[in-house]
């Protein structure tokens, strides 16, 4: 079973705020959910926007005058740009990954602003009405990419740099025109439908340049969520099938992920800080003598638009799906959310010369002696089911694994020997800062149900949404706390914190249609209070050396300060039950009153379970 403990959290309805009464924890059991779960009091949970429900202001596009139309659905990546120079809070930016032609909005996908405030009783968040430089009024704007920079394609993760600057990536990869849900799929000048005040120049070094239409997909692209206008597309980054990225605090130094197998990981390094037209592209080789950096020509245009085929020519370190990327604390962390059986895939381009990370190398090694043959990770038998979330180092150039997923299963075990927390397939991933200190976020988006992905019999891809304290040396799936899990059919994505700490963003997407309204839509979820509750154990839960638990009394989870055997007694002293080396306990099966639990050492606690 599944559980969630904070030391106090909160619950509101989607349209009004009510608080619910105390408790620490989600309850996990139910694997069908129709709802949104999220920790109950005394948080404050909003649904912002709604896709499919809430009307979007739109341009004149296609021939049509402005106006509105209902917001596309699939959200996805969420970018947040304070409003510096106001009294409100900021812009929040959504993605559509959904691609679908739209006389209003524009054909492929798309992105939604709209700005919010702090309401001064509560904390909770405002949308703001707007009137934009181009007349739009309204509180929900569609981002023009039709008039700017030739339509997008499929939104799926993007950037928010140090200054609130936004990217939306076009990740699913274009091969040829026929892959467009374009009503126009002629070929596309560089610098056309360019022309507005963001970016009056198009691209600088790249205008007037014509390429096929579906080679104007697969970039990073700039927005401007102040106007709900796209910038320019970064075509000096390389077309690639990104998912994520991260600024570093230099504002000028970017690096990406791309979400296939083989992924590369490459690096922009701008030569002024600001100004990312202008700078040098590289990939990752891990074995590379020296910088372990190769640069890829950005002024050769050609390369930029095979930047897969660049990378594979310089042998670069290929990996299985990078998805969202994130700077904390100076390092640069990224999720590898891995497919279940990837040899097939980077077969090829290994053979080409490109490289495997050294941690598939291992891997693959350890699973030889599981198949009692030799594997490597480019064999038909080699697997990679969860994933795993990554670290950069700058300092040292090197890779490692930050936390695998897991724990892993050869069966699916049963629901009542499910544990704790699984982490399957970590996809979006980013930070908040809460009272000075740095916290991961954590979502799901599980590529499969089988070996132990969900317990037996379970078909729904069950996505859930960590919080992990970075303070935490070599932490392990244990240090994980959840924050919620969304309901049947739909993906969690887009977590990110607001800068002031308090409000923690995230989506539900693509979500059953027969779930009950509004889960049944794509949603925008805000939760409030993070800078009122102490996340997980707090530090001085335990003191000195002697065995100690936390909380008592409890309701759920029972967690201890190390890893021991234990044994829980009734007050008559019958043993209830029996756990070996473990940190945390589930006790939502015992009766509410008076139990001992007794350590391996002999040492015993009185608990109150309530």
């Amino acid at each position: 079973m599944k559980k969630l403990l904070l030391s106090a959290v909160a619950l509101a309805g989607t349209f009004a705020a009510s608080a619910q009464s105390f408790s620490p924890e989600i309850d996990v059991t139910n694997w069908e959910p129709t709802t949104i779960m999220v920790p109950p009091s005394p948080l404050i949970t909003q649904y912002l926007f709604i896709g499919g429900h809430h009307k979007v202001q739109t341009t004149a596009t296609y021939g049509n005058g402005a106006g509105e139309a209902l917001a596309k659905q699939w959200h996805d990546f969420i970018g947040f740009t304070p409003d510096n120079n106001g009294s409100d809070l900021g812009w929040i930016s959504v993605n559509h990954e959904m691609v679908v032609a739209n006389d209003s909005i524009g054909d492929g996908g798309g992105m939604t602003v709209f700005k919010v405030r702090r309401d001064p009783a509560t904390d909770s968040l405002i949308i703001v009405d707007q009137t934009l430089s181009d007349g739009r009024q309204g509180k929900f704007f569609a981002v023009d990419f039709a008039n700017t920079v030739g339509e997008t394609g499929m939104n799926c993760g993007g950037i928010t740099g140090p200054t609130g600057r936004i990217w939306t990536a076009e990740e699913w990869w274009r091969g040829g025109n026929g892959d467009l849900a374009d009503r126009d799929t002629g070929d596309f000048t560089i610098g056309t439908g360019t022309a507005n005040q963001s970016a009056p120049n198009g691209f600088p070094g790249f205008n007037g340049q014509t390429i096929k239409k579906y080679q104007n997909y697969n970039y990073m692209v700039e927005i401007d969520p102040t106007e709900a206008v796209a910038v320019r597309k970064q075509y000096n980054w390389g077309r690639q099938p990104f998912e994520g990225g991260a600024i570093m605090p230099d504002n000028k130094t970017v690096y990406l992920g791309s979400d296939a197998t083989p992924g590369f990981f490459s690096k922009f390094v701008a030569d002024n800080a600001g100004d990312f037209t202008s700078g040098s592209t590289y990939v990752y080789k891990h074995d590379a003598p020296g910088s372990k950096w190769v640069e890829i020509d950005n002024s050769d245009f050609s390369k930029m638009l095979n930047f897969d085929a660049e990378a594979v020519s310089v042998g670069a370190t290929m990996f299985n799906r990078i998805e969202w990327v994130v700077e904390i604390g100076g390092k640069v962390y990224f999720t590898e959310t891995g497919r279940d059986n990837p040899g097939s895939r980077w077969a090829g381009e290994k053979a080409a010369g490109a490289v495997f990370a050294p941690h598939h190398i291992a891997r693959a090694a350890d699973q030889s002696l599981e198949f009692n043959k030799t594997i490597s990770p480019d064999s038909a038998q080699y697997w990679d089911y969860y994933g795993r979330v990554m670290e950069y180092d700058p300092a040292t150039g090197n890779t490692s694994v930050f936390l695998e997923g897991g724990p892993y299963f050869s069966v699916d075990p049963a629901i009542a020997q499910y544990p704790n927390v699984h982490l399957s397939n970590p996809d979006g991933l980013n930070k908040i800062t809460i009272n000075g200190k740095d916290y991961m976020l954590i979502n799901e988006d599980l590529n499969g149900s089988s070996k132990g992905r969900t317990p037996a019999g379970i078909s729904n891809r069950t996505c859930e949404l960590y919080i992990l304290d970075m303070s935490i040396s070599n932490p392990t799936l244990n240090d994980l706390v959840r924050i919620a899990y969304v309901p049947v059919g739909a993906e969690i994505t887009g977590a990110i914190g607001t800068p002031d700490g308090k409000t923690i963003l995230f989506n539900s997407q693509h979500p059953s249609t027969s779930n009950p309204f509004p889960f049944n839509n794509s949603l925008t979820v805000a939760i409030t209070g993070w800078d009122n509750v102490t996340i997980g154990v707090p530090e001085n839960a335990f003191e000195g050396d002697l065995f100690q638990m936390y909380p008592n009394p409890a309701t759920r989870t029972l967690y201890f300060n190390k890893s021991t055997d234990v044994a829980i007694y009734d007050v008559n002293g019958k043993r209830m039950n029996v756990y070996r080396n473990v940190e945390n306990i589930d006790i939502s099966h015992l009766r509410p009153g008076v139990y001992f639990v007794q350590n391996t050492e002999g040492e015993t606690q009185k608990l109150l379970v309530k």
